[in-house]
């Protein structure tokens, strides 16, 4: 039996924040939130969950053999928890080998360097791929430069900050990973490097996926740390002629056969309006995807778990999703939204943030859904997860987005997601038991509270764009 970690007194003053009822709400919703509340924080299995998918498990990269094990184990982990409707759909999904890896400064120092592939690369020739370095900060920059990116590797050197916002934080410099080996091959460059989209500088390469476009030839791409990066730049800085050789071992392989994992509770009274909860079952090849996206997965799973064993029966059916290939194509996202054109979804949630402390949700609706989940969050305010944000959603669930389902998605404490993030530090003990558990309560409250309420959220404006 695990131990309660929240003491009597701690976990009385927490059930006391339910006790003044929410406009339309009753003292019955009020109580079964409180019991889920009590139950997440002194009763959770997701920490037990989330060590058997990351210890013995392992990574989960489309196409491979740990992905397949994940997807058995989960179907049959809903089984064992008594959810009784539990199947899978199967995806063809893309599957990038990444090889053998190694990059090397030959001049003007001779020094290896540790190196990451980007998902999604094509390998270098046979014998390796030794070409003069050119630094730049930006695709704006590089094209700045021109024809001195010409038969050279373009380093993209850009620190990443932690934070949100055009400036900040990862949505300022992915589109260097995404789109830059493209760019730099339009100007006749041989390879490319990125400095790893990572926010703690522990000399640790950050893969993740690129896209090449179909006007530009494929050239071989990867990630290298900031240290490394910055290395770089020193020397050339200098006014030296910076070489570097890389042996990449990349293979693209025809696509192999996966599915999506999918179990729900029944809703008792409207059973065709579908409350659906998600995240994304595979991960990168490095590390053991413990924040990206097992936390996810486990809150999930544990979502169902509860309300079985709490014997509370949802008015709305609530359809828990663990979807493959979010991370090089996400054909699990596009399959369901296809396959599933026609259900009715009331809202649907994500979770792929990694499992910190939970601060509340972001809501993307028509008017008025930002105040009813406003109402609704007020009963998060004790385990600190009342916040509510005007944007929201996840990767996939954007389909579902774009026919006007109302998206959300449970946002944690954000600052060290991307210290381990894409790299071989993503693993177990990197994660917070505790926080997990409250995780665990806000998404149970959450999807309990919108399956049980009176009406729904309205839908989302076709104008909102992620």
């Amino acid at each position: 039996m695990r131990r309660a970690r929240f003491g009597s007194s701690r976990l009385s003053l927490l059930l006391l924040a339910f006790a003044a009822l929410l406009p339309g709400r009753t003292a019955a919703d009020e109580a079964a939130a409180g019991r889920i509340l009590g139950a997440a924080l002194t009763e959770s299995r997701a920490y037990a969950k989330l060590t058997h998918l990351t210890d013995r498990i392992g990574h989960r990269l489309s196409g491979s053999e740990g992905l397949e094990k994940a997807v058995t184990w989960t179907a049959a982990e809903f089984k064992r928890d008594g959810v009784d409707r539990v199947w899978t759909e199967s995806v063809m999904v893309p599957h990038w080998v990444r090889g053998p890896e190694s990059a090397r400064i030959v001049l003007p120092v001779d020094r290896e360097i540790p190196v990451l592939t980007l998902g999604g690369s094509v390998g270098t020739p046979d014998g390796g791929l030794s070409a003069e370095v050119i630094v730049v900060e930006s695709i704006a920059e590089l094209e700045e430069a021109g024809i001195a990116a010409h038969g050279k590797i373009v380093l993209f050197n850009k620190a990443m900050q932690a934070g949100f916002g055009a400036e900040v934080g990862y949505g300022s410099v992915v589109g260097m990973r995404t789109r830059g080996a493209s760019e730099a091959a339009r100007l006749g460059a041989v390879g490319m490097l990125i400095r790893s989209l990572g926010t703690a500088d522990f000399r640790l390469p950050h893969t993740g996926a690129l896209r090449y476009a179909d006007d530009a030839p494929r050239i071989p791409a990867a990630a290298i740390s900031a240290e490394d990066a910055e290395l770089i730049r020193r020397l050339s800085d200098a006014g030296d002629d910076v070489r570097v050789r890389l042996n990449l071992g990349a293979l693209q392989l025809p696509d192999a056969e996966s599915a999506n994992v999918i179990a729900e509770l029944p809703g008792r009274e409207l059973p065709e309006e579908i409350v659906l909860i998600g995240a994304h079952l595979d991960s990168w090849d490095v590390g053991h995807g413990a924040h990206d996206d097992g936390t996810g997965c486990v809150v999930v799973m544990e979502t169902l778990r509860l309300l079985r064993k709490l014997g509370l029966e949802p008015r709305r059916t609530i359809r828990a999703v663990l979807f493959t290939n979010e991370e090089n194509g996400l054909r699990g996202a596009t399959d369901y939204a296809e396959r599933h054109a026609d259900d009715h979804h009331v809202v649907a949630i994500e979770m792929d943030g990694g499992g910190f402390s939970p601060l509340g949700f972001g809501i993307t609706a028509g008017p008025g859904g930002v105040e009813m989940i406003e109402a609704i969050s007020k009963q998060l305010e004790g385990i600190g997860a009342s916040q509510v944000f005007p944007r929201g959603g996840g990767a996939d669930i954007s389909p579902l987005r774009k026919k006007g389902v109302p998206v959300m998605g449970l946002v944690v404490e954000p600052t060290r997601y991307f210290d381990y993030h894409h790299s071989e530090a993503d693993t177990l003990d990197k994660v917070d038991r505790r926080e997990l558990d409250r995780n665990v309560a806000a998404m149970t409250v959450m999807a309990w509270s919108l399956a049980e309420l009176d009406g729904t959220l309205p839908e989302s404006l076709p104008e909102i764009e992620e």
